[in-house]
């Protein structure tokens, strides 16, 4: 049975509309999601400019509404958390364990979006039916949508809402694991986080379940410090948007790690021009880790290099769904995660532009879509 549903479609040039998709029912190895809400993030406003249509979101939880025969871990009317690394499990990169860059589905690394079967733009009263693509092949700003059955993990909480685990799917996993996964913080480490979004907080509170004895976090928001505070940070530095490549703030790093410089730093601004900070901010031999995406051409002197710096580019977080995410929900489910306090406000899909002005203004930690 084909259903007919509503969309956030961006027509490639910087603009959106919501409209009408039609999802088909699943293949052997496919799971159809009613999707409950969607985390926001800037890749979804990015894709306003992706040079194609392309049904938007790739964060998001749900209920499994059904399932093709292949798939056994989840049955219908089961809470998932969708995952956007969809793994083969046969290519070189997850036979090692890099499940988040498989060669043969991932979106980042294999390129394009290009998974389109069972879904179709409505266009036009006569309802003539046009594949359509999906951002990081789930497009979760739908109230359905058809995924292969690796992009599902069930959610065993039932007291946990959908906005919660939405924003598992990506902001909460690449910070979490950038620290647990890549990075692998050290008991008693220090850790510099700079830019306390979603992310930043993200990362924040994987450093205090590493149990990092020092969690300085750096904003040019003096409210996002404060929220930092309430999420792990043991110290905060106000930073100056003057302060180019944040040197100054760098300065003051050093004074709290006596004048040595950090054990790690995390860049979450995705801002290019900081792409190179986190090496200011670490000690000799300390790691640097570009949490954001930065994929623009930046220019690093390479005397951040001295001495025997590292300097990391995780995607992801290094995710493993399967492994991961059901830690994740054991944080959560002991307290030591917060995940409903980095929600600032929720709004309906048909408020989907307020939703992006809010993030861009800084207004939002972290924005969710809720879908009645």
């Amino acid at each position: 049975m084909q259903r007919e549903c509503f969309a956030a479609i961006s027509n490639g040039e910087g603009d959106f509309a919501i409209d009408r998709i039609m999802v088909k029912d699943p293949l052997a190895d496919e799971v159809l999601v009613k999707i409950k809400a969607a985390g926001l993030c800037h890749t979804d406003y990015d894709s306003l400019k992706w040079g194609k249509p392309i049904i938007m979101g790739h964060e998001g939880s749900g209920i499994v509404e059904a399932i093709g025969s292949q798939v056994k871990h989840v049955s219908i009317g089961d809470a998932v958390i969708l995952n956007w690394a969809t793994p083969c499990r046969n290519c070189f990169q997850c036979e090692i364990g890099n499940e988040h860059i498989c060669e043969n589905n991932s979106p980042v690394v294999a390129g394009g979006n290009g998974y389109t079967a069972g879904h179709a733009h409505l266009e036009g009263t006569k309802y003539h039916e046009k594949p359509i693509e999906r951002s990081f092949n789930l497009g979760t700003l739908s109230e359905y949508t058809l995924v292969k059955a690796s992009a599902v993990v069930k959610n065993p909480i039932s007291t946990m809402s959908f906005a919660a685990s939405s924003i598992i799917s990506c902001g909460v996993m690449t910070g979490y694991g950038s620290v647990v996964n890549s990075a692998k913080v050290a008991e008693g480490s220090s850790v510099v986080v700079l830019g306390t979004g979603g992310v930043g907080l993200s990362v924040i509170q994987g450093a205090k379940i590493s149990k990092a004895s020092k969690i300085i976090a750096i904003d040019i928001n003096p409210s996002r410090l404060e929220m930092a505070k309430k999420f792990g940070a043991s110290h905060t530095i106000l930073a100056d948007k003057r302060d180019k490549g944040l040197f100054i703030a760098a300065k003051a790093v050093k004074k709290l790690t006596d004048n040595r410089g950090a054990d790690y730093a995390f860049e979450c601004t995705a801002v290019p021009e900081l792409g190179a900070a986190p090496l200011a901010m670490i000690r000799n031999a300390g790691t640097a880790v570009q949490v954001s995406g930065i994929e623009q051409e930046i220019v690093i002197d390479m005397n951040l290099f001295e001495w025997d710096k590292i300097y990391i580019n995780p995607l992801y977080g290094g995710c493993n769904p399967e492994k991961d995410f059901p830690k994740i929900l054991q944080h959560y489910q002991s307290g030591a995660l917060k995940l409903d306090e980095m929600i600032t406000q929720t709004y309906s899909l048909n408020a989907l532009r307020e939703a992006f002005d809010d993030m861009l203004s800084g207004k939002n930690a972290k924005g969710v879509i809720v879908f009645d």
